[in-house]
């Protein structure tokens, strides 16, 4: 049966399908705004200024995406012939087109982790010693969360660990923290905690936080200097861009703690799920990410197929694996919707 057009989609295939909420909007519209490039937009700055502070570090630099905060701190902390090391699923390794060969000219060590998360002693044992044939071992990047694990947290006590193992070793520290804020508000850890365990933080603001565009990279203020000139020959100069920062300092104001929502809904997800018949697999959520593997006897195009005639979307993941993600534009009464259909293919 396929429902009324009437009722809204529930798109659970990203928390970067959300729309400005009204609020959201009038902040932009009402933001004083300069030409960037001259370092002229005072909402730009106040948005970069914000981000850097909550983290404990002195400065930011505001990006269009993700990606290119990522890759613009992975070329300031490296060089050609040195290498990376990141868990082997890692979004700056398998959804960043290559860029780090294609940036950086750098190699990239891939270590096999517990649902995206890596061990101090795998990170120790990666570092490549003094010899000729080995490229330079020049940075540790860590994602937290972790998309393919599933949206796993690290521990404030694991991600000491590994910074130690940096230090000691005179090796840089990266951050990708596209759902950052997701990890800080499952965990309970302090934001102020990072700029302590890392040289540099990817921080997203299109994701959970709900705003149509832009990261922020944070780190101290000669590692963002050095970054701003990387993010000009990649072609990342703004201009009045203080109409998107507006949207990203509303979201740091108003859009965290209700991040504890979108993770008490995967919650209720996986629960339905682990109770149907064609689900053979659920990695249990930490966060807004519900991964989990059909049986063969359910192909995952039809059972796709299937929520779309609903009016519900969703991400394959791989050979028979999906992924829902919750965010602010799926309410209970959308919830809902996705549990009565969920239930009806397995009847």
């Amino acid at each position: 049966m396929t429902v009324s057009s009437a009722l809204p989609l529930v798109d659970l295939r990203s928390d970067t399908v959300t729309r400005p909420t009204p609020a959201m909007l009038e902040a932009m519209f009402a933001a004083p705004v300069g030409d960037d490039v001259y370092e002229e937009d005072p909402t730009v700055r106040r948005l970069e200024e914000m981000a850097a502070a909550r983290f404990g570090l002195e400065a930011g630099l505001f990006c269009p995406s993700g990606t290119m905060t990522n890759q613009i701190a992975i070329k300031a902390h490296t060089e050609p012939l040195s290498e990376v090391i990141c868990e082997q699923t890692s979004h700056i390794y398998l959804w960043e087109v290559g860029g780090i060969a294609f940036h950086s000219g750098a190699s990239v060590a891939l270590l096999p982790g517990q649902r995206g998360r890596v061990t101090a002693a795998q990170v120790e044992a990666a570092i490549r010693p003094e010899n000729v044939h080995y490229p330079t071992t020049s940075l540790i990047s860590l994602e937290n969360t972790h998309n393919r694990g599933g949206g796993t947290c690290y521990s404030l006590e694991d991600l000491r660990a590994i910074s130690d193992v940096a230090t000691r070793h005179g090796i840089a520290r990266h951050l990708d923290g596209a759902r950052i804020f997701n990890a800080l508000v499952a965990t309970g850890q302090r934001s102020e905690d990072y700029g302590q365990l890392f040289d540099s933080i990817s921080v997203c603001l299109s994701k959970g936080m709900g705003t149509p565009v832009g990261s922020v990279l944070l780190g101290s203020a000669a590692f963002i200097k050095k970054c701003k000139r990387i993010r000009k020959v990649m072609g990342g100069g703004w201009r009045q861009a203080g109409y998107l920062a507006a949207a990203g300092i509303y979201a740091l104001e108003n859009n965290v703690a209700r991040l504890a929502d979108d993770h008490r809904r995967a919650a209720r997800l996986a629960a339905v799920l682990q109770a149907q018949p064609y689900v053979a697999e659920v990695l249990a959520p930490e966060t807004n990410l519900v991964i989990f593997r059909l049986h063969e006897s359910q192909p995952a195009p039809e059972f796709l197929a299937a929520l779309e005639r609903q009016g519900i979307r969703a991400s394959s993941f791989g050979p028979q694996w999906i992924r829902f993600v919750t965010h602010l534009d799926v309410d209970d009464a959308m919830l809902a919707r996705v549990e009565a259909a969920l239930g009806a293919l397995g009847s």
